[in-house]
């Protein structure tokens, strides 16, 4: 397939900490990133941590979005559970609410919802939790998902705006789904270039088999996500900015 046809942006998983634990290096990453995707406080996160996150984006011009999960902190919002719809469309209205609050607090705009961890997934396969997650996202708000998915199936029927993703640190699986690992590992830097080399200039992926897997987007817009728990993950951010940089400047993307 031939290359995306718009500007690569790098989004990462940010505020991931809860009380005095701290999750990942997010001083050092912000300056490297476009988007932020805020943990709302279910699989991480809590109100000081999304205070000043939210500060923090704002002071290096980092459009915010909100990252609800599963209720599962120690799991970090990685494992799947079983909820119904209502509690799914619930839960989700109760997160982005929260971090509207604070995001209203400093006259800041939402940019997008974006799922996180284990909810992600199953929003990819199943269109009922797809759907039901998609209702409780605001009206005029993007959401960030896997295209070619139930994901995408679900925000056309809701009419909410989808925004495609590629990702800089998680694997394929041969039926283009994300293998979502609960705890990361790490990743060489020839390995992530390759990865997201691959992804931008073929709209493809090779996937844990050793097979290739189409990942069309078309004209969505698209940002390419890294997580701020992998080993290494400031490394892994320069290098997916590095290989978007160049892309974005040899196909005239500004």
């Amino acid at each position: 397939m031939p290359p995306i046809r718009q500007k690569a942006l790098i989004n990462v998983d940010l505020g991931e900490g809860y009380g005095n634990l701290k999750c990942g290096p997010d001083e050092e990453l912000l300056p490297l990133i476009d988007i932020a995707n805020v943990a709302c406080g279910f699989h991480s996160g809590d109100p000081l941590i999304m205070s000043s996150t939210v500060r923090a984006c704002i002071s290096h011009s980092v459009l915010i979005g909100a990252h609800p999960g599963l209720p599962d902190l120690q799991g970090f919002g990685r494992r799947e559970m079983k909820l119904s719809p209502e509690e799914l469309t619930a839960m989700t209205i109760y997160q982005v609410g929260a971090l509207k609050g604070f995001l209203d607090a400093e006259r800041a705009k939402m940019n997008h919802v974006k799922p996180h961890g284990a909810l992600y997934g199953m929003m990819c396969r199943d269109i009922e939790v797809a759907r039901a997650v998609m209702k409780g996202v605001p009206k005029g708000v993007p959401v960030f998902g896997l295209a070619g998915t139930k994901m995408e199936e679900a925000a056309k029927e809701e009419g909410v705006e989808f925004c495609a993703e590629m990702y800089g640190d998680v694997k394929y699986s041969a039926d283009g789904m994300l293998v979502i690992d609960r705890v990361k590992k790490p990743w060489k830097k020839e390995d992530v270039e390759e990865h997201v080399t691959q992804q931008l200039t073929t709209q493809s992926v090779t996937a844990t088999d050793g097979s290739t897997v189409q990942l069309p987007v078309g004209d969505y817009p698209l940002s390419l996500c890294c997580h701020s728990d992998s080993p290494g993950c400031v490394e892994i951010v320069k290098t997916a900015r590095a290989v978007a940089d160049k892309f974005n400047k040899e196909h005239g993307y500004s």
